[in-house]
């Protein structure tokens, strides 16, 4: 393991235009007409795999999108790691606010600036990089897998259906992750726990078409002034959601353990300073980490209707729509947030407008313990290449198939990320620091050696 920065070095090029090819495919598994790019996607992660040193790799069929499965077993009665990551990437619109092109990769200020660089083909291609390193140099501890899938962005909808058909093939001692982020690049962080999510799209309806809007205005209700009321009733003053049931089954964490959380470091003024907004919002009685880490959340997250082409047009119009998601903290079932929205977004509308509330697709929340063998190997590893110990932190975000995969495999994933707040993933000018892309193939092989030692 002496050996891996004089590897990243002499190699560094080679790496970073491997994965620039990577990322100028536009992977996106939301629009339906990218689907052959999902397929040069997994064609390229599987010529990735066997460059690297897998003795075996297969594109997989799904419902949706492929997998790229790959795995070298040096010994059965070694542990076994499996590696997860996702090919796909988010939307780039608005395209007019990116400054370079979102698929082709520029270096600038020590930074890769490109839709994936670090959501998630930066981070999943470090495990490429770490594991060719080991197989090379011939200090492999583990038996590796590796599941790249397609669909991570859009919910990863049939992939628990994949783990079902697969279970023989994907059983792991423990799924190595690289999908979330660090407090700083000075401070490393192991996300331990993740928040679930549910999303769904609702169309609200008034008029059987668009109407002139001097002629029918305050005559007849505008649904998109009805969607927007029906919108702010949704959360209160104090940052409550007011769906009835909706904390129902939600756990309040204790004094002891927010106190833990109070000791990561959190500068609000720089925070603020860095999305460039005066104030900060949130449920009352919670601090902005505690908002982000503990506490559900709702947001839309699109929204229109009506005309909003250049120009005027005095228009009263058939529909509204909306995008709305809420973040659900572990213990909250997506399935049973789902139907709660819907009775009660049906059952505020105002009788001059039809509503339709479409679920899209949810996930469990997800906890880490920080007693077990891979948590304790992640957090020898980082402490290591950082001179300091990780700070456990809960995750804002959501990755829903981390819960499938521990209720269908049986197996708990460890959180290992390397990205950073202003990496800007899912927005335009998405980045990922070169410093943090080697560190990560630098810190990963450490996983695998101490991983491996705790397991004997």
């Amino acid at each position: 393991m002496n050996n891996i920065k004089a590897y990243i070095e002499e190699n560094k090029e080679r790496f970073l235009e491997e994965l620039f090819g990577l990322i100028r495919i536009p992977s996106i598994s939301s629009i339906e007409a990218n689907k052959p790019e999902m397929y040069k996607a997994a064609e390229y992660w599987k010529q990735l795999m066997l460059n690297a040193g897998v003795d075996k790799a297969v594109i997989l069929e799904t419902e949706g999108n492929p997998v790229t499965y790959g795995e070298k077993i040096i010994d059965p009665k070694l542990p076994t790691v499996m590696v997860y990551g996702h090919m796909d990437v988010m939307p780039v619109d608005p395209v007019a606010l990116w400054d370079t092109d979102p698929f082709e990769p520029v270096i600038k200020d020590g930074k890769i600036w490109a839709r994936g660089a670090d959501d998630d083909k930066g981070q999943s291609f470090m495990h490429a990089k770490a594991f060719e390193y080991m197989v090379k140099n011939d200090c492999l501890p583990c038996n590796v897998k590796f599941m790249i899938e397609g669909e991570e962005e859009v919910g990863s909808p049939n992939l628990p259906k994949f783990c079902e058909e697969h279970k023989e093939m994907l059983q792991a001692d423990v799924i190595l992750v690289s999908d979330t982020g660090m407090i700083a690049p000075d401070i490393p962080s192991i996300t331990t726990g993740l928040r679930g999510l549910m999303y769904w799209e609702v169309e609200v309806t008034g008029p059987n078409r668009d109407l002139h809007s001097g002629l029918f205005g305050g005559a007849v209700a505008n649904p998109i002034n009805v969607l927007a009321k029906m919108i702010t009733q949704m959360v209160d003053d104090n940052g409550h959601i007011t769906i009835p049931g909706f904390y129902d089954d939600v756990i309040e964490v204790t004094k002891e353990e927010r106190a833990m959380m109070a000791k990561a470091p959190f500068n609000v003024e720089e925070y603020k300073k860095a999305i460039d907004v005066k104030e900060l919002a949130g449920e009352k009685g919670y601090t902005p980490s505690e908002h982000t880490g503990i506490r559900p959340s709702f947001d839309v997250c699109g929204i229109w209707g009506g005309y909003i082409g250049e120009g005027a047009k005095t228009v009263l119009p058939s529909k509204a729509t909306a995008k709305i998601s809420t973040r659900l903290v572990p213990n909250q079932n997506w399935e049973k947030i789902s139907v709660l929205f819907k009775e009660h977004f049906e059952a505020i509308a105002p009788d001059c407008v039809k509503v339709v509330v479409t679920p899209l697709h949810g996930g469990q929340g997800y906890v880490c313990p920080i007693d077990f063998p891979a948590y304790v190997a992640a957090e020898k590893a980082y402490t290591e290449v950082y001179g300091k110990a990780p700070v456990p932190v809960r995750s804002g975000g959501s990755i829903p198939i981390i819960s499938d995969f521990e209720e269908i495999l049986g197996t708990k994933s460890v959180l290992m990320g390397f990205g950073l707040e202003s990496d800007a993933i899912h927005s335009p000018n998405e980045n990922f620091p070169l410093e943090q892309l080697f560190n990560g193939i630098n810190t990963i092989p450490l996983f695998y050696k101490y991983f491996a030692e705790l397991k004997k």
